[in-house]
């Protein structure tokens, strides 16, 4: 483990406690659990599929999936996220399966996913472009790629890294929509992007900034 790396893991091992207060995090309000679940549901098949959330946090996202009867494997790189995420899902009876690994290289050896979904991750990555070049290889044939992501616009204003090397990350702050497309189109057969910025619902309020989602196809 490199020292940002390390760094970054604290970072998000000591954010774990109170991650779900924000609420898009916890999705504790029914409005913004159901349009969540509501969205999901268009982007991801109606047949239950092995689904991969990658840098799942406390398993928000997995446990809607886990209710809408997708079999669910969650990985995130900090052991308090984790933790999190086995508890919500023993305390509302689903069943899924949680993993601490790094997102560059998720620990879920040989088997493929028929869904490879992450929210909120590709700005904290050290070589982004490769980390989406291993999750396409992670996909099924026909399998499907969910990148649920934002250019943030707050992330640059008061121009203090959120760990100590952040700034040197590719994508620190965020990805436009366009970016990330130009991205990810050489690696799969088709994709569409639907903005996010107009769903109040979704972010608990207003936002101001670029958010949209992803839908790619191998």
């Amino acid at each position: 483990m490199t020292d940002r790396t390390a760094l970054i893991t604290a970072y998000w091992d000591a954010a774990a406690a109170a991650f779900d207060d924000e609420p898009d995090h916890g999705l504790r309000a029914d409005h913004t659990r159901a349009a969540w679940a509501r969205l999901l549901c268009s982007w991801i098949p109606a047949d239950s599929v092995d689904v991969l959330d990658i840098g799942c946090g406390t398993g928000s996202i997995s446990a809607l999936l886990a209710e809408a009867g997708h079999r669910v494997t969650g990985v995130d790189l900090a052991p308090r996220m984790v933790e999190q995420a086995c508890a919500k899902f023993s305390s509302a009876g689903l069943e899924g399966r949680f993993l601490v690994g790094d997102a560059m290289m998720p620990p879920t050896g040989e088997q493929r996913f028929g869904v490879v979904l992450s929210r909120h991750l590709v700005w904290t990555l050290p070589d982004p472009e490769a980390a989406l070049r291993e999750w396409v290889s992670r996909l099924s044939p026909g399998g499907r790629l969910v990148l649920i992501e934002g250019r943030w616009r707050e992330a640059g204003q008061s121009g203090v890294p959120y760990v100590s090397g952040a700034e040197s990350l590719p994508w620190n702050g965020g990805i436009s929509a366009d970016d990330l497309a130009a991205a990810v189109r050489s690696l799969v057969s088709g994709l569409r992007v639907e903005p996010l910025s107009d769903y109040p619902d979704l972010w608990g309020g207003p936002v101001e900034d670029e958010r949209y989602v992803l839908i790619a196809d191998v």
